[in-house]
């Protein structure tokens, strides 16, 4: 190993070991730590305090400035929370992830598997997205999950992200990979849950569909819908509420049973309207960090 590659090597293991010694710590104790990180997010370091209120403001200028500061503190507050419970996640036992992360209708997957075709399970960075992959402790036997990823920059947090990732017998698949790794296991006659979290920014050279989410005109990855239609996966989308600090319930509703029968894009507009619809109802739960809307919709 190279000296670039061994130090790359000690930054991950220095890392592992801070966050296993985190993942020790009870409940309690973390949020104690989640309210001291609050308070240097918001008020020290301010990080993108700007984006996350213009963002707040575009989606709902509706809403009197008092509102708006509200639900932006309520985020950061809950921004903090998600950081503590995932990287507790390493030492999360089967038992408690039921507790905590419960869903209502499994059934719908398993029915859904049970016809031999994998599932897509559409999603948003709502809530805690971190522990959506203990599904996999409520599916039938045979039925493996994984969770659709984007690479981090960092080589050290991406290693710490996929071990996380891992737990309950997940499968973290990188996006660039998603269509191959599903057609292997369709060849394979496996069948999966495979989560998409399908609200990320595309880049302007990925195929995308335009449409308004939240008051805005906002592009969506179409990499979903493409996959699914094409091998005529059944979609899922999973809509997650948040019943108080590091409890979670998720609920699923069918999309369309064979995406291969719908026209291009229906998938697309029935996912974005369920998500505005989970986003409006308690908006604080938003990933509203994220630089959704940096492209403008070209003038054609």
């Amino acid at each position: 190993m190279d000296d670039e590659g061994s130090k790359k090597g000690v930054g991950y293991l220095l890392l592992y070991a801070a966050a296993y010694l985190h993942a020790l710590l009870p409940f309690k104790v973390l949020y104690i730590l989640s309210d001291v990180l609050y308070l240097v997010v918001y008020h020290v370091v301010r990080y993108r305090r700007k984006l996350v209120r213009r963002n707040l403001n575009n989606a709902f200028p509706e809403k009197t400035e008092k509102s708006i500061v509200k639900i932006e503190k309520k985020f950061y507050r809950h921004l903090c929370d998600y950081f503590v419970e995932t990287v507790k996640t390493l030492r999360l036992s089967d038992e408690e992830v039921r507790k905590r992360m419960k869903f209502e209708n499994p059934e719908i997957i398993n029915r859904l598997g049970s016809k031999g075709k994998s599932c897509i399970l559409s999603l948003g960075h709502y809530g805690n997205w971190e522990w959506v992959p203990s599904i996999g402790l409520h599916l039938m036997p045979g039925m493996e999950t994984g969770l659709i990823y984007k690479q981090l920059h960092s080589a050290a947090f991406d290693r710490l992200f996929l071990k996380i990732r891992s737990r309950f017998c997940s499968n973290p698949i990188e996006m660039r990979s998603a269509f191959r790794q599903m057609i292997r296991f369709r060849n394979e006659e496996r069948t999966m849950v495979a989560g998409f979290l399908t609200d990320q920014r595309p880049s302007p050279r990925q195929d995308q569909y335009w449409t308004t989410f939240l008051n805005q005109e906002t592009p969506v990855q179409t990499g979903m819908e493409k996959i699914a239609r094409y091998l005529g996966s059944s979609i899922v989308y999973l809509d997650i509420e948040k019943i108080k600090r590091g409890y979670y319930v998720g609920k699923f509703f069918v999309i369309t049973p064979d995406a291969s029968e719908e026209t291009e894009y229906t998938v697309m507009e029935r996912y974005i309207r369920k998500l505005e619809e989970t986003t409006m109802r308690e908006p604080a739960y938003y990933l509203w960090s994220h630089n959704r809307w940096k492209f403008r919709k070209p003038v054609i």
